[in-house]
């Protein structure tokens, strides 16, 4: 079901159980709410909060309100309506809203949870947002007779009932106060104290795609969504009941950007545990797909996103998300494994000479560097520059005569040194003799090997390729025009 509720904004308050103008309803369902919320104030999750009148109610006991519509017309009528009440109103979806980890002692719903595809999925989500022991808080129904919509009360009974240390329902269709008129279907409130025993730790689980076009990262400017709007960010999301990563990196990738990623497009890069200002910890796993995979990128979520941009990795803007920036940090550093802790006074905006709340958690292991003397860098930075991209190392510095290209923590320099003696490189004389790198998989290899000789790269032992190192050894050895040879090999040597 589709509704325009921008558009329905202006109008919504002429229903008498939506504006509560008339003195009898609002009454009606002030009698309510007294019964059903907690009698000490506390904070509350009104989701799909329309134009806010029930937050108002709730807000007049004293209760610290937040509001979620995905309705910005709405949100506006409900913070005009909320004004000097300790209470905020957010853009968002109300399935997922955007709290960044808050918890909440009742989320309260009036006639929303009927219209997501699996209400009972969105039910434990929002029993993840509540404190030990809080309070739910359901106005739900059946609409129609020939074709009814909604929930059926029992229904939602049974799916609250095992986590519930107390629940009751309450048939509101008799009472025609509440409406400000005679209805004849279902409609009835569920209210449910979720059990006071402090459950197992949970974190949240999201994904990130970085991807890569040489030396730049695709990056998506948020918009309307509650967090971080108008800050640039990686394409990201929650990973879903039932999910693992790396579908779940697929799946986001395909809703915001619009590519069909397979598996063997993306490798796990970097995973980071973040917690936001004053909010609680997440765990942030970060994927890497190369330019090219899956399709050309673009915005699949106007809604949520602005804009599309690309921008080089050595020179991040400012105006991002900081956990995005942190983790491309880390993740241009090396590091495989993280931690960017927040404190409570800290932006959600990258902050340029801030406090770093970045700890890497493992130590730099293997070679640092290798250097190439080149006898001409230009050349080299053809040929070399371009494998090194496609084998998903970033390019890190430039000067005068060379240049440097990471790949986790170690990267490879080339450079034309003004020391360097007149004699060229001779692969077969003592010293070294190739670099070797790995790829993904078969389908890469024969991709770059049909690439190579269009830029500055030869083939060699073609009689015996792939299988030159041995029958069971699947590679690529190329040379470029100075001598050097690279090994390129599927799988471990």
């Amino acid at each position: 079901m589709t509704i325009d509720w921008d558009a329905e904004a202006a109008t919504f308050d002429d229903e008498p159980d939506h504006g509560l103008r008339d003195t009898v309803v609002r009454d009606a369902w002030a009698e309510r709410l007294r019964d059903w919320l907690p009698k000490t104030p506390g904070d509350l999750l009104d989701l799909g909060c329309g134009t806010g009148s029930l937050s108002l109610l709730a807000a007049e006991r004293g209760h610290r309100v937040t509001g979620v519509d995905l309705s910005p017309n709405m949100v506006e009528l409900a913070r005009e309506k909320l004004s000097g009440h300790a209470a905020q109103v957010l853009v968002g979806d109300a399935g997922e809203p955007p709290v960044e980890g808050r918890l909440f002692d009742v989320i309260l719903a009036r006639h929303v949870l009927w219209m997501f595809p699996d209400p009972e999925e969105t039910l434990r989500h929002w029993c993840g947002l509540l404190r030990p022991g809080g309070r739910l808080v359901l106005v739900e129904g059946v609409w129609g007779t020939e074709n009814p919509a909604g929930i059926p009360a029992d229904r939602l009974i049974g799916a609250l009932t095992p986590v519930a240390g107390q629940l009751r329902a309450e048939r509101l269709s008799g009472d025609e106060r509440l409406w400000g008129k005679r209805v004849e279907d279902e409609r009835y409130a569920v209210i449910a104290d979720l059990l006071a025993t402090p459950a197992r730790h949970k974190e949240v689980v999201d994904v990130h795609l970085i991807l890569r076009r040489g030396d730049e990262v695709l990056l998506a400017r948020r918009a309307g969504t509650g967090y971080g709007d108008g800050l640039l960010n990686l394409p990201s999301g929650h990973v879903e009941a039932g999910e693992d990563v790396r579908t779940a990196v697929i799946r986001e990738a395909r809703e915001e950007i619009g590519l069909a990623l397979t598996p063997d497009d993306v490798s796990a890069e970097l995973v980071l545990q973040h917690r936001g200002p004053g909010g609680a910890a997440r765990i942030g796993w970060f994927f890497e797909a190369a330019y090219g995979a899956g399709g050309e990128p673009f915005n699949a979520e106007p809604d949520k996103c602005d804009e599309l941009s690309w921008h080089g990795v050595a020179e991040l803007p400012d105006d991002m998300v900081a956990y995005c920036r942190a983790a491309l940090e880390a993740w241009r550093a090396g590091e495989r494994f993280a931690l960017h802790w927040q404190e409570a006074g800290d932006a959600v905006r990258y902050e340029r000479g801030g406090a770093d709340r970045s700890v890497a958690l493992t130590p730099a292991r293997g070679a640092h560097h290798v250097e190439l003397w080149v006898p001409d860098f230009a050349a080299a930075e053809a040929s070399w520059g371009w494998l090194l991209g496609e084998l998903g190392h970033v390019r890190e510095q430039r000067w005068q005569g060379g240049g440097s290209w990471r790949r986790d923590a170690s990267y490879v320099v080339l450079e034309q040194s003004p020391d360097m003696r007149d004699s060229g490189h001779d692969r077969l004389r003592p010293g070294l003799n190739h670099l070797a790198f790995h790829v993904r998989n078969r389908a890469e290899l024969d991709r770059l090997v049909a690439r190579a000789p269009g830029h500055g790269w030869s083939l060699l032992f073609p009689e015996r390729h792939p299988f030159a190192g041995g029958e069971k050894h699947c590679a690529a050895y190329l040379e470029d025009g100075a001598g050097f040879e690279v090994e390129l090999v599927v799988g471990a040597p």
